[in-house]
């Protein structure tokens, strides 16, 4: 499947865990393979994603307590943002300062994407890191693109706050 690695990186990020993400991602292939002959898929990453969320949601209500908000201790993020390839002059001009301060403004926007309420975090996610549009991730999520364009933008500025008030702690 052409799209796993987004279906596996949306399920870390709202599971908070690459084990939970995994068999998330395992029973989101097996729903998508059982469906797949019921028609015509017009936006096949928009509706795997869409799979891989309920997914997501069933296996948490399932296997973690209700009060446990689906954010992680962020070590399963800190690796998923450093699958990510450096250029060559990347290389050339990290120096340990440079890298120090970059990893600590990564694990910033981590902590404070990880603080956001699941619905304002899984809109951002979907539109930021998965770069779906606004109809996509209105199919995904079932929503009005109103709505998607609300929580959006209410994400947004609840994320540059948050990065704000840290930059003057």
């Amino acid at each position: 499947m052409p799209h796993l690695k987004d279906a596996l990186a949306f399920a870390r990020w709202l599971t908070g865990s690459r084990d939970d993400a995994e068999d998330v991602v395992q029973e989101a292939c097996l729903r998508a393979y059982a469906s797949i002959g019921g028609g015509t898929v017009l936006r096949p990453r928009a509706w795997l994603l869409a799979i891989v969320r309920n997914a997501a949601f069933t296996w948490m209500a399932k296997n973690r307590p209700k009060w446990l908000l689906a954010s992680g201790d962020g070590t399963e993020m800190d690796r998923l943002a450093e699958t990510g390839e450096a250029s060559f002059t990347d290389l050339l001009t990290r120096t340990p300062e440079a890298e120090l301060i970059r990893k600590a403004d990564m694990a910033a926007v981590r902590e404070a994407v990880a603080a956001l309420p699941v619905r304002l975090r899984e809109v951002l996610i979907l539109r930021e890191f998965n770069d779906l549009s606004y109809r996509d991730i209105a199919d995904v999520l079932a929503v009005p693109i109103g709505t998607v364009m609300s929580r959006l933008s209410r994400a947004r500025l609840l994320l540059a706050a948050s990065l704000a008030e840290g930059c003057r702690d």
